[in-house]
Order: C-alpha cells, then structure tokens, then sequence
C-alpha cells in the first residue's frame, strides 16, 4: 500500500472530531493492508515507528527535507525498511550517513508525505487517532470484540503486534496474548482523588496504601532467571541486582510482581525521587552505586505466580498472596477499613514517614492493565497534576541564558493534542534550570525572540493551589500558583494527565494545605 492511503487517511481522522467516523476510515484501511505491512501501518497511525529512536533530530530532519516529489511513489513496506536502515547508522561518519538517507527518503516524497514523515519522527503527529480509537478501529476491521482486541493489548504491551494477530488470525491470533512471562504489560493505572472520602463513599471497605515517591516496577521471574521491567516497560534489570537478588529468594518457582523501588535514607525515609532515578539509567559502575545508594523494593501487586495468571482475581485475593509469599518488610503498608478518621490516620502516618500520600483501591477491583480506572485513586494533601512542557521562555537575570518558565500543557484524549494550561518558573532549583534547558534544546522545534518550542516528550509533575476558569488559554482553564516539584523521566507523553482529570478540579478543589481529612 502506498503512504500516501495512511497520509490521506491520517489528515481525515484529524479533521474529524467524531469517534465513529474516525474509527471507521481507520477501520477501512486496516482492512486492506496486506499482513506484511499491518504493523508498521499500525504503528504509522499511532504516531510512532517500529523502530523507536532512529537517532534523528529536528535539525537533522530540517536539513534533509528537499523540493517534494510530485507524485506518490513510496510504500509502507518502502518506508519502513528505510527507517530500519536509518535507525542502524552507527559509528564514524554517522551523521553524515544518516543525513543522505534521510534525504534520499524525503526527497521521494510528495509535500503531503514530508509534513506526515516529519512530524511522525519528531512525535508530533496529532491526528486524534489515539490508541482506544485505534483499538476499535482494529477491532471492527477484523470483526472481533473490542474487549478482547483490549485485552490483547493490555497484555502485549502495545497495539503493533496485536493489530497483525487480528487481522490475519483474527480470534485465535488474539488467544496467544495471555499473560506471559517476560513480556510485561501494561501496568494498571490510578486516577486522582480530591480527598479521602470520595473512594471511602464509593468502595465502603477500602484497601489503602502507602503512595510512595519511588520508580514503579514490574518484576518477572522463571526459576533462576530474573528481569526487571520500568512504567514504560523498559528492561533495566542490569541496574538492579539488588532488586534481582530479593525476588530469587522469595519461595515460588515463578511469578510476576509490581511495585515500588526506593532509595532510602539511613533512619528508613525516602531519598528524594531523582536520587532513586539515578541508580535506574546506570550501567556502569552499578556495584560502586548499589553500595553508596541501595535500592528497597516494595511490592503492592501479584499478577501471576507458579503458573496461574492472577489478574482476574480481586485486589484482596491477589494480595492476600502476595502476603503469604513476600517478607513483611518488603510490602507495600496496607490496611482495610470504610472509617474516615482511620483512613485519615493511615494518610497522617504515611506523610509522617516521608511519603506522598495513599492510594484507595476497591478490594474486589480486577487488575484493568494498562487503565486509568476509578477502581484504585490517588490521595495527597498537595494537588499535583503530570504534565508536558510545550515551551519554555529564556530567563533573566541570574537566569539570563536558561530556559526557565515553562508552558505546560494537558493532554486531550480526544484528539491527541496537548491543551496549554499555563506558565511557571517557580520551584526549580539551579540544577533542575541547567538541566532542563539542555534537555529542552535537544528537543526544540521552533524560536522566538523570547520562546523556544519543543517536542511534547517531557512530562514534570507540577503542584497547585487550584484550577480557575480562564479565557486565556484554550482549555478554557489556567492553574493557579503552580510550582515545579520534580520532572518524570519515569512517565511517557502519553502518561500525562489529561484535561478532564483537570477539570474535575475546577469547582472542589481545597486549597493546598488544607487537611484531607477535613476536606
């Protein structure tokens, strides 16, 4: 199939803001590609590559473009191989390489092609084919339910090698994506409580826990053989032996866990979450490091153990397991009650040791991979939101030649886009200013005389007084007294909060330091 069908079909669904015609022009294409090119189509229209970071930058893509081409010539297959081929350039000479075969791709596409191409390289390309939509839409090409192409999903970590599955096999291809070891999935995702009453009136009887600052982690094991898995899925397991060294020694013969990993301080309170990160994106000198800042995990979850898949048990069944299996030391502090000043209590107790707050799960939740759902919340007295920096405007003064205050935006599911919520400059410290403005000009995409904008790919978690109606951004809605309180390399785009969890903040949210147990 040519490149051109995505591209039409891609500026279609972005000129659309109807679920179901989206779904459907999806749908049709889907259906008429043959299986080879399934995945890197799929992938085309999910705003990514097959082949992640090609090691092409901004700059390098502005200097590659050349006059279009005329006529469509390019096919997906044509495409693809072009990337794997660029994505492999390494060693001397490397960017000079990488620059004519960019350019040899480019210049073989027309101007349509270009801005499609460009845009999906820098992961920019807004089409509000999300991955819900692109789960119905693969679900409807290959008439299967949407649950299971969900699921499937869930459970394989991504949409690209389900979308081949169900297309070609269709149900009895989706029937190999069960929970397996060594493919991680999906971890299950909580939404943000105002207060502590709000799950205690929905759940009655709560299981509340201890919300750590740490790295969350899902942790594989078959016999001796042991792998360590980050949020994003990403296999650090080189970095964590100590992390390895307490799961092997745990009575099972295999089994799937999730939790927290933390550095901490001597008297037993976190180290803050940088500090944790750091041990993450080692790979050298990682015995000198485990010496001068060992790691301790702390498991909330099981999702499978000797054989038997557990993410169809309830929250109770599941960690009453885990209880039997896991040292008491190495859980996550938990406790069950419907009693508001018990639940308060248990917030009090988790501040005073150092933590962000607690989490309220519903004791007979499944464990929804990969969801957002109302089945587990997030409590802490100081609201916080994740969000993507858009921009960042240069300093003065002492900061004259940083990047300082920051436009950060939600994201909006429904279109894929991210919704400008305001500005900031308060909170960062002279090491998070030096940092980010290096990480901001690897990333720029556009100047100003007083603005450089970026590529939506850093996520910082921004603390808040609250959300006030405003007609000057075009959510609708502006962020009052924000502050940076950390960035999230744990945390992908797509991670980042979206403008409903926002808006529910709008006409309830207490001011900061309010009680939550007087809330």
């Amino acid at each position: 199939m040519l490149l051109a069908e995505v591209v039409a079909v891609s500026q279609h669904v972005a000129r659309t803001s109807k679920r179901l015609e989206k779904t459907a022009l999806l749908a049709s294409l889907l259906s008429r590609l043959p299986p080879p090119e399934i995945e890197a189509a799929a992938a085309f229209l999910s705003g990514r590559t097959l082949q992640g970071k090609t090691g092409i930058g901004y700059r390098a893509l502005e200097q590659a473009l050349s006059t279009p081409s005329p006529t469509p010539s390019l096919d997906i297959t044509l495409v693809n191989r072009a990337l794997d081929s660029i994505a492999a350039i390494r060693g001397p000479g490397a960017a000079d390489r990488r620059h004519t075969a960019l350019h040899s791709l480019l210049s073989a596409a027309t101007a349509p092609e270009q801005r499609f191409l460009t845009a999906l390289l820098m992961g920019e390309l807004r089409q509000g084919a999300l991955e819900g939509i692109m789960i119905d839409a693969i679900a409807e090409a290959s008439k299967l339910p949407p649950e299971s192409v969900r699921r499937a999903v869930m459970l394989a970590g991504g949409i690209v090698p389900v979308a081949r599955a169900a297309l070609s096999e269709g149900g009895a291809g989706l029937a190999r994506f069960g929970l397996q070891l060594f493919r991680p999935v999906q971890p299950m995702l909580a939404q943000t409580a105002i207060d502590i009453t709000q799950p205690l009136a929905e759940f009655g009887q709560t299981a509340l826990e201890f919300k750590m600052d740490g790295a969350r982690v899902q942790v594989h094991r078959d016999g001796a053989e042991v792998r360590v898995f980050t949020r994003q899925l990403n296999d650090v397991t080189e970095a964590v032996p100590e992390i390895v060294q307490a799961v092997r020694a745990l009575p099972a013969r295999n089994l799937i866990l999730d939790g927290e990993v933390l550095a901490l301080a001597p008297g037993g309170r976190p180290h803050p979450f940088q500090l944790t990160m750091r041990r993450f994106s080692r790979r050298v000198d990682v015995d000198r490091m485990r010496r001068q800042l060992p790691l301790s995990p702390f498991w909330f979850d099981l999702l499978y153990l000797d054989g038997q898949p557990l993410l169809d048990e309830e929250q109770s069944r599941r960690f009453g397991a885990l209880s039997e299996l896991a040292p008491p030391e190495s859980l996550i502090p938990h406790t069950l009650t419907a009693d508001p000043s018990s639940a308060a209590a248990f917030l009090d107790r988790a501040l005073a040791q150092g933590h962000e707050g607690i989490m309220a799960k519903a004791p007979a939740s499944l464990y929804a991979a990969g969801a957002r759902g109302q089945a587990w919340r997030k409590i802490k007295p100081a609201h916080t939101l994740d969000l993507v920096v858009l921009a960042a405007e240069w300093g003065h003064g002492r900061r004259r030649g940083l990047l300082s205050n920051l436009h950060l935006g939600a994201r909006d599911p429904s279109t894929g886009a991210f919704v400008m919520l305001g500005k900031t400059f308060k909170g960062l410290t002279d090491e998070m200013l030096a940092w980010q403005t290096r990480e901001l000009l690897a990333l720029e995409i556009a100047r100003d005389e007083y603005t450089v904008y970026v590529q939506p790919k850093l996520v910082v978690e921004i603390a808040f007084n609250e959300v006030q109606s405003s007609p000057r951004y075009p959510g609708g809605m502006a962020l009052r007294f924000a502050r940076v309180k950390r960035y999230r390399p744990d945390k992908s785009p797509s991670h980042a909060d979206t403008v409903e969890t926002v808006r529910r903040f709008l006409p309830t949210l207490p001011p900061l330091l309010r009680a939550v147990r007087n809330a």
